[in-house]
């Protein structure tokens, strides 16, 4: 979970550098490739799963709801600085094309600091030594042998979970409507110019 934050981390600097560098190259296709590749990034699915694997069980529903709170915040963050007196000025626009990059970078400094995800260690990676210490890393001192015994029924469970591959998530026909309706709202949302703004 967390080296897949850090590579999209550094997927959204490229993308801001080359949004950023479009009037000194004088091409818009630059920011044609760099809102494609913002676009292609994974920061908010990943966000929900590391904040919410990370977060102690009595916090879990607060910290998902983060993201919302931040993906507002930096909706109207961009609209108040894309005006004219700020960074929406002739001058100043790619400052404001390559801000995107900044909370990335933020997070590509701060986030080695932080531990892989105590499930991800326990579940994927066989690790209990080390899911103990990421929990005591992230919760402090104490007694958390509950939650390390809910991953591990959580693990459990798994093993008789069959996982799809994409292909085969396609062709099942159980879930070919939440398919359907996925795909219709992340095509709506992609759509309706929210990334523009």
């Amino acid at each position: 979970r967390k080296k897949c934050l850090l590579c999209n981390n550094v997927l959204m600097i490229v993308a801001a550098s080359i949004m950023g560098c479009s009037k000194i190259s004088q091409s818009f296709e630059m920011i044609l490739i760099g809102r494609f590749m913002c676009g292609v990034s994974l920061c908010v699915p990943l966000h929900h799963q590391y904040v919410g694997e990370i977060s102690p069980k009595k916090l879990r529903g607060f910290a998902n709801s983060t993201s919302s709170f931040f993906w507002s915040l930096g909706k109207a963050v961009g609209q108040i600085t894309g005006q004219r007196e700020l960074l929406g000025s002739q001058s100043l626009w790619p400052m404001l094309m390559a801000s995107c990059g900044l909370p990335a970078l933020v997070q590509l400094v701060t986030l080695p600091f932080f531990p892989e995800s105590p499930p991800h260690l326990l579940m994927h990676k066989e690790d209990q030594e080390g899911c103990r210490k990421a929990i005591r890393q992230l919760w402090g001192e104490g007694q958390h042998q509950a939650e390390i015994d809910d991953i591990m029924k959580e693990k459990a469970t798994m093993k008789n979970t069959k996982i799809l591959s994409v292909l085969e998530l396609v062709k099942e026909p159980a879930f070919r409507w939440q398919l359907y309706m996925t795909a219709t709202l992340t095509a709506t949302i992609q759509l309706c110019g929210i990334n523009a703004v």
